[in-house]
């Protein structure tokens, strides 16, 4: 399975929501960076996406964007391939 990485905070219902759908997908580990805990990190979030609200989802290389962008991949047909690796 590919790496998942998500950057997150503990209170974003849309991170948790998120984290609810890779879950289902069997993604067992997510490296999840809480910018609120580490602000340097969501400076390093910025800069890797260009956005500042939170999720941002890396799915190995490949940036996804955030929950809304990930359920449209799904929908797509394209999150179980990019998770398979």
């Amino acid at each position: 399975m590919a790496k998942v990485q998500m950057y997150a905070t503990d209170w974003c219902p849309y991170c948790q929501r998120a984290e609810a759908l890779l879950r289902a997908k069997g993604v067992a580990e997510i490296d999840k960076i809480d910018v609120d805990q580490h602000p340097d990190r969501k400076q390093e979030m910025i800069a890797k996406t260009g956005r500042r609200s939170v999720p941002q989802i890396f799915i190995g290389e490949r940036h996804i964007g955030g929950c809304d962008d990930l359920y449209a991949l799904d929908r797509a047909g394209g999150l179980d391939p990019l998770l398979a690796g």
